[in-house]
């Protein structure tokens, strides 16, 4: 292309390390430390030191320190150690336009420009190519743990526009995807902790919906619903695993996010083995519930089906639900519920909660199903709101992907040759 030339990062950049220190070490009291973990747990291409003050801090005296492991404005920080391959290209660039003392840590990678040829803020982008990943991923050593060195990321070969006007004009466009699909996180934050109130409010009787009187009740879950698990906890052969459509769903505890059931990458299994268990066929209006696993007590209401489905053998499913269904959806899912969970599983690495245990948990609930449903409409359209929200988000996502692979690479451009 012409205006793009193709350099390697040991080019552009000198490496060294950072000074190590263990999580535990870290205080409010010192100078800010960047740990790895802190990198690998960003959600922004960038850390600014002069205005995020959750920066972990370490107690030392900083002459102490090596300049090499001091961060300065533009320093880009790679993680040297990841649990999988796709976290071996994590990095963050370091905005320090205050000149802070900013201490690199344990784990990193420091790279520090030896060239003027790469903007500062384009760096904050030109590193998330697919092809800087795959070269990444490619130098990648380990097994449980996966790292890259200072040697090696320096043979990672990385195409940039000449042009800093156009390295700018770049990392502006990706700037302003960022910042909007940043409002639409803090916005769905906020209507997540109204939601939340909203919850603590009307799902324990504090604040009654207009026209609703009358003691709310105690009951028991034995006495609102009925529990269906799959017989055997026996999880599925290869034989019972199909193609997709090619047999029913098989709800599975990764599908379900924030109280609701996402069905994508579902596993399917044959009609077969799904007609063997007939109690646990899933219809709209049940609600599941996770009764195993790292994940225990995630719950979702079923408000849809795409396709015949069931449970896996780490969930079971409420059926016969004698109280608005939803509303019991909203209790499970509640803080009330979720507490009388945690005070009753059992199990060491594999926690488990039995359909017996789960009988007698008690539930509070307003004396008629009309206040019920009132509740779990107010509650729902909140969901609905966050919903849109959150499609929009996800639109935002892609269009950033679609961006950065049409102008990290070329394919368009935005200045004029």
């Amino acid at each position: 292309m012409n205006g793009w030339i193709e350099k390697s990062l040991g080019d552009l950049f000198d490496f060294s390390g950072g000074l190590s220190a263990s999580r535990a070490q870290l205080s409010d009291k010192g100078y800010p430390y960047l740990h790895y973990g802190d990198i690998h747990a960003s959600i922004r291409p960038y850390i600014d030191v002069c205005n995020d003050s959750s920066i972990p801090r370490l107690d030392i005296d900083i002459n102490k320190v090596s300049n090499k492991s001091l961060l300065d404005d533009g320093d880009v920080v790679f993680v040297d150690a990841s649990e999988d391959d796709e976290g071996a290209s994590r990095h963050v660039v370091v905005r320090n336009e205050g000149k802070i003392p900013f201490i690199s840590g344990l784990h990193t990678i420091v790279a520090k420009a030896k060239t003027d040829d790469l903007d500062e803020r384009f760096r904050e982008f030109c590193f998330q190519t697919t092809a800087v990943k795959s070269q990444f991923k490619f130098y990648a050593v380990g097994t449980k743990v996966t790292g890259v060195s200072k040697s090696t990321i320096g043979k990672i070969m990385i195409c940039f526009p000449k042009s800093k006007t156009e390295q700018r004009a770049i990392a502006a466009a990706l700037s302003d995807a960022d910042e909007y699909i940043a409002m639409l996180e803090k916005l769905i934050a906020k209507k997540r902790a109204v939601k939340q109130g909203a919850m603590q409010e009307l799902l324990t009787g504090k604040r009654r919906l207009p026209g609703f009187e009358g003691e709310w009740m105690e009951k028991k879950v034995i006495e609102l619903a009925k529990i269906f698990g799959r017989i055997g906890f026996r999880g599925y052969t290869k034989q019972d695993i199909v193609k997709e459509k090619q047999g029913a769903i098989s709800l599975s505890p990764s599908n379900i996010e924030n109280g609701k059931v996402n069905f994508y990458n579902s596993t399917y299994i044959s009609w077969e083995k799904y007609k063997e268990s007939p109690e646990i066929i899933l219809q709209v209006g049940d609600v599941v519930l996770v009764k195993t696993g790292s994940t225990f007590g995630k719950t979702a209401y079923i408000d849809f089906l795409p396709w015949e489905a069931t449970i896996n053998p780490q969930m079971v499913v409420f059926k016969e639900i004698t109280t608005d269904s939803r509303f019991f959806g909203y209790l499970l899912a509640f803080d009330e519920f979720q507490k009388q969970i945690n005070d009753t599983i059992v199990g060491g690495a594999i926690p488990t909660l039995s359909q017996a245990q789960v009988y007698k948990f008690i539930l509070k609930i307003p004396p008629t199903v009309a206040e019920q449903a009132a509740i779990a409409t107010v509650l729902s359209d909140m969901d609905a709101e966050i919903d849109v929200l959150t499609a929009k988000l996800e639109k935002a996502r892609r269009i950033k992907q679609g961006m950065m692979s049409e102008l990290l690479s070329g394919r368009i451009r935005l200045i004029k040759e």
